[in-house]
């Protein structure tokens, strides 16, 4: 396959208005001549073209991502800024020749950002509290006013996060009209594997989670330590909860002292939260370093706490080298850090999520209920990461129903590529102890043997997934809605129809009777990830992915060849077509 590459680091924020030739430029470590050239050339092309990137003479474009690929055409992602103020909802990502010339753009927002003023009627101390009196029991931060952006419409608005208990798992983001104080949106600020609506259902189900176990092969020796100064890295094992006997990178920090900290993949760690509630800020900070004297990690069981932690941490370097190894991004923002997480979060924390206020994972132990071992499976790992990527990339954003469920087709999105790239992450690590599949949460120990399936995903009578695209999927529940996506990458992947893959049956059926043939999971996903990098927005819906993937598809394998038709049928065949667009 020909891999996308991305030539990625951090970058000069920079400032920039029609209105004015200077540029104001903040320097970021990492920060490269060619990439802030690259980003410049892209600012001026789109002032430029400003009848179609959208931007007015009060428009500011900050850079956030600049990406090359093998031919040389080069992306730039920006946040636009309105008067100065900084605006969500409008991102666009300008498409640039080898030369940087300017090709064209994806805009998150049809409409230019506009406001009669940006002088707000509510204080902020008004709107603190009033944020506060949003979430029960909650305590505001001090409140940003931004422009947000939403269907087309800019409201002058501000934004909090409202801590609950100082419980990162409970915190919510807040968004007011800065005019009347009315609530735009009141979202969950850590993303749970098990959502709010499935968790409600499983208890009303009762019974209890028989999770598969594979913890039974004996662990091996670790590498034997040398003499030297500390500390040192080491190569230690893991008997697992999930995927049996596993290798772990650490360090070494003392003669008979082990830490959960893995300098090969950029410090990726794992820490113990000891079963304590920790805000935001402090999850990480607040959390315990985890270490053992041998480097000899767990028992398989939850008897040893170290357990949680083997699992997590090769769930973070598995996630790592598949991003790095198959699509060459270097960490969840690609910037050579590793991802980190605690484990033994709360008591009784029946899910696992990503959070961006702490740019890190949160794994419980169960609800001691319905599920009573720790949510540390590889496939939730990678699939919460990916909830990392798409946030440093496309960020595509939920909307919420009166009723507080999470909708919306870019949500929906979300959810899917989640779920894509955590089934990815398992068939490139392939472990002894566990065989891939397109299954998520195979190992939670639901009676319907899965949490979501992608040849399929009706057959997610849980959470009521949905195979085709309907008018009805603006207001279908995220996961439920992420079956469009997730289906049309099978089809693209393996084909419609009967297919065993490594001992397990698919029978994926098509919206109007027709037949997909497959081009292989490496270039379905090659295609979807150059998608969400480069062309996919904050509010890409499906009909907008399907445009993302074909001129993936054409970047990558050329316009109207083999996989470009493929990514063409395989979304005709989940009812999303141009026609219906």
């Amino acid at each position: 396959m020909r891999a996308p590459l991305i030539s990625k680091v951090a970058i000069a924020v920079a400032l920039a208005t029609a209105a004015s030739a200077s540029v104001t430029t903040t320097a970021v470590a990492g920060t490269t001549s060619v990439d802030t050239a690259i980003a410049d050339a892209a600012r001026s092309a789109a002032f430029a073209h400003a009848s179609q990137t959208g931007l007015t003479d009060r428009s500011g474009l900050v850079a956030t991502d600049v990406m090359a690929d093998g031919d040389g055409d080069q992306h730039v992602r920006f946040s636009q800024t309105y008067r100065a103020l900084p605006v969500v909802g409008a991102d666009i990502v300008v498409h640039l020749t080898a030369s940087s010339k300017y090709l064209g753009v994806t805009r998150a927002s049809d409409e230019p950002v506009s406001l009669p003023t940006v002088a707000a009627k509510v204080t902020v101390k008004q709107a603190r509290d009033r944020a506060a009196s949003v979430v029960s029991e909650g305590t505001a931060s001090t409140p940003r006013l931004i422009v947000r952006v939403q269907h087309g419409r800019s409201v002058l608005a501000y934004e909090t996060r409202v801590a609950v208990n100082g419980d990162a798992a409970a915190s919510r983001k807040v968004v007011l009209d800065a005019s009347t104080g009315g609530v735009i949106s009141d979202a969950a600020a850590l993303e749970g594997f098990i959502s709010p609506k499935l968790e409600r259902r499983l208890k009303a189900l009762g019974g209890r989670a028989a999770p598969s176990l594979d913890g039974s092969v004996a662990a091996g020796k670790p590498e034997k330590p040398g003499g030297g100064s500390y500390p040192a890295p080491a190569v230690g094992t893991g008997l697992s909860m999930y995927s049996g006997t596993v290798t772990l990178n650490t360090t070494r920090t003392a003669a008979s002292s082990y830490s959960l900290v893995d300098g090969t993949r950029g410090k990726a760690e794992i820490r113990d939260a000891r079963n304590r509630v920790l805000s935001e800020s402090r999850v990480l900070s607040g959390a315990s370093t985890m270490t053992d004297a041998d480097n000899s990690w767990g028992n398989g069981t939850t008897s040893d706490t170290n357990t949680a932690g083997v699992d997590a941490q090769f769930g973070l370097a598995s996630t790592f080298d598949f991003y790095k190894d198959t699509l060459g991004r270097s960490g969840i923002r690609d910037d050579g850090v590793g991802p980190a997480g605690v484990v033994h979060y709360a008591t009784n924390y029946g899910n696992a999520g990503w959070s961006d206020g702490c740019w890190c994972m949160v794994y419980g132990d169960g609800d001691g209920v319905f599920f009573t071992k720790p949510l540390t499976q590889l496939d939730i790992t990678g699939h919460e990461l990916t909830h990392g990527v798409v946030s440093a990339t496309a960020g595509l954003e939920t909307d919420y129903s009166v009723y507080g469920d999470q909708i919306g087709e870019p949500g929906s999105l979300n959810e899917s590529l989640a779920d894509i790239f955590a089934v990815a992450v398992e068939f490139d690590t392939d472990t002894a102890g566990h065989t891939p599949d397109y299954l998520l949460g195979e190992d939670l120990g639901l009676a319907q043997g899965f949490l979501r399936r992608l040849d399929r995903p009706s057959l997610d009578v849980l959470e009521g997934a949905v195979d085709y695209w309907s008018p009805a999927a603006p207001q279908t529940e995220v996961h439920a809605g992420s079956g469009v996506s997730s289906h049309a990458f099978y089809l693209l992947a393996e084909g419609s129809g009967r297919k065993t893959v490594n001992g397990v049956e698919y029978d994926s059926p098509t919206y109007d009777g027709s037949t997909v043939t497959g081009i292989g999971r490496d270039k379905a996903v090659a295609i979807f990830y150059q998608a969400l990098t480069r062309y996919m927005v904050s509010s890409t819906d499906f009909h907008d992915a399907r445009t993302a993937t074909l001129q993936a598809a054409a970047d990558l394998y050329g316009q109207g060849g083999t996989e470009y038709q493929a990514v063409d049928e395989a979304w005709a065949a989940v009812n999303v077509t141009a026609a219906n667009g």
